[in-house]
């Protein structure tokens, strides 16, 4: 199935782009992909990473055709 994945911050400089369309198993979790994607592009920090899936911070949901996940950098208060 396929999924978009949108970057931001410095995750976008990391994988050297904004937006990706990414071919993932069925049943994959949005969890796993957040592993996949830390280890393809050596993002030093994970824990700090956020994920939206279709816009909302759930990261503990089962990924389905079409979905949209945001891999989001930490925010700074103020």
């Amino acid at each position: 199935m396929k999924v978009t994945v949108k970057y931001f911050g410095m995750i976008a400089e990391l994988a050297g782009k904004t937006e990706e369309l990414l071919e993932v198993p069925s049943g994959t979790s949005a969890i796993e992909l957040k592993d996949r994607q830390v280890r393809r592009y050596q993002i030093q920090d994970p824990e700090s990473v956020q994920l939206a899936v279709n816009q909302n911070l759930d990261n503990k949901v089962e990924l389905n055709e079409g979905d949209e996940v945001a891999f989001l950098p930490p925010f700074a208060g103020g």
